[in-house]
């Protein structure tokens, strides 16, 4: 079972309403900068547009989420779009639907249909990712020691990112975050690998 899902790369939804357009855009994002970025990214190539709104999810469990209406009454617009990130379970990702008014109201239903059902067609669009939180380690040992090392990263199919094996060996490698305590348990004595970071 995977940590979190996400989405692999940008998609993108239209849905139209009353000659109303919603654009819709959904990007994989992994801190609020980036989502700022994108936000003033495309107000900056959709400059006619009348509404640029927005939510998005951060960290495994979506901890950290934010909507925002941009003008449209409340709740009408971020919420709606907030909701189906919530109900296909997606994290680190944004959707920002820009619209352009057809001049005909649509009502309060009827924007939340259409920021909903927008942001379904650019999810639909998407492709939702499993994704694992892994921790990093860095691990020092003699040349001596490097076949049991050896033995032990491939008996537990540890995955190397990089390594230097002169007289001083290092090691950077990476384990899945609920099976740290396991691998590191089994390493063999006198080896003790530091943790780097988590990602």
């Amino acid at each position: 079972m995977a940590d979190y899902k996400t989405i692999s790369s940008i998609a993108q939804g239209l849905y139209k309403e009353k000659g109303s357009k919603f654009l819709a855009f959904i990007c994989p994002i992994s801190s609020e900068r980036e989502a700022k970025y994108l936000i003033d990214k495309y107000k900056t190539d959709y400059p006619a547009a009348r509404h640029h709104c927005y939510a998005y999810r951060l960290e495994p469990l979506g901890e950290k989420l934010r909507s925002y209406d941009d003008g449209e009454p409340s709740g009408t617009a971020g919420k709606p779009i907030l909701n189906q990130l919530l109900a296909n379970e997606i994290t680190n990702t944004i959707a920002i639907v820009v619209r352009y008014s057809g001049g005909t109201k649509l009502g309060v239903s009827g924007l939340i249909t259409a920021y909903k059902k927008a942001t379904i067609e650019a999810i639909r669009e998407s492709t939702i990712i499993d994704k694992y939180i892994r921790d990093v380690y860095n691990v020092s040992f003699s040349y001596a020691e490097m076949p049991i090392i050896m033995k032990w990263i491939k008996k537990h199919r540890i995955s190397i990112i990089k390594q230097d094996l002169n007289l001083n060996c290092q090691l950077e490698f990476e384990v899945r975050k609920i099976e740290s305590e396991a691998v590191l348990n089994t390493c063999p004595r006198n080896i003790i690998p530091k943790l780097l970071y988590t990602i």
